[in-house]
């Protein structure tokens, strides 16, 4: 077998590889729970009969944005991933991408995503994927190596896209996208609190802010992940005061508000490890859950 037709899986593989580094930096995870959030949005707004071709247009340019905002947060924040083990292998601290490809590569995804939405969803959705993208890039990830608060701006930005998928249907804000807002807005709070204290060493040794590292015995974010939970069961009740038959909505916006605060309260207490990954566990099950519940909602 000659040395060109062994070249051309080798470069198959490289091309591969690449593209998997690229796909890397969009956080795959990230971007489909900011999709399922404008797709909940957009159906609630819809009283459950969603415009599915404004739908699929929100769900591509926020995807295209959520991807560059991702990538953008790996480009800003490389020399520190370098020093986490949790990171160092991402495309760019390990090398396997330059910044400056990094670089590009979110700046065509953002100003794609945004014409996309400005073409097809009208400027509003554009405007608010914009915010939050700003938010994102802009503010809440330098705000990492300044303030412990950085976590309540970031959530911000993570609650944001309720109102990107809200306006792409010409939903009439009211005290439901408020709420939907405030669910994804307090959720944050006990999910990276965990997380924080999870991967406090990391953190500590890149010099990040977060609020286990500014106080290390855990208290602060154990504090901060009990309010969140906790006020997120009022909170989580409002949009079933819209629809005639709300109980079983209810009943398990309750059980689940319910076990999520025992595992914040438990966290606060304990302050270990176990307790931090099963309160993570909690609100990984909480959110995809609540999110469902709304959707069915408007039909029970």
């Amino acid at each position: 077998m000659s040395t060109s037709t062994l070249s051309v899986p080798r470069r198959r593989t490289q091309l591969l590889a690449r593209a998997a580094d690229y796909g890397e930096l969009t956080k795959p995870r990230i971007s489909v729970l900011v999709l399922a959030t404008v797709a909940v949005s957009s159906f609630v707004a819809r009283w459950g009969q969603p415009e599915l071709v404004p739908l699929l247009h929100a769900l591509i340019g926020t995807g295209l944005v959520a991807a560059s905002a991702s990538a953008l947060n790996q480009w800003r924040e490389w020399r520190t991933d370098q020093l986490m083990e949790r990171t160092w292998e991402r495309p760019v601290p390990a090398g396997r991408l330059t910044p400056r490809e990094v670089l590009g590569f979110g700046t065509v995804l953002v100003v794609a995503g945004l014409v996309h939405l400005v073409l097809t969803t009208g400027w509003a959705p554009a405007g608010w994927a914009a915010i939050t993208w700003v938010i994102y890039v802009g503010w809440y990830t330098p705000l990492k190596r300044v303030t412990a608060w950085n976590t309540a701006v970031g959530a911000v930005a993570g609650a944001l896209p309720v109102l990107i998928g809200w306006s792409a249907v010409q939903g009439r804000l009211d005290v439901r996208a408020a709420a939907l807002l405030l669910i994804l807005f307090l959720w944050q709070f006990p999910h990276f609190m965990a997380i924080a204290w999870i991967y406090r060493r990391d953190y500590a040794r890149a010099g990040l802010r977060m609020a286990t590292v500014v106080d290390p015995s855990g208290r602060r974010a154990g504090v901060q992940a009990v309010l969140g939970a906790l006020a997120l069961l009022p909170v989580s009740f409002v949009p079933a005061l819209s629809v005639p038959q709300p109980a079983a909505y209810l009943c398990l916006a309750l059980l689940l508000g319910a076990a999520q605060l025992a595992c914040a309260v438990v966290f606060l207490l304990r302050r270990d490890d176990g307790s931090a990954r099963r309160l993570l566990r909690a609100s990984l099950v909480y959110l995809p859950c609540l999110l469902m519940l709304l959707t069915w909602l408007p039909l029970s």
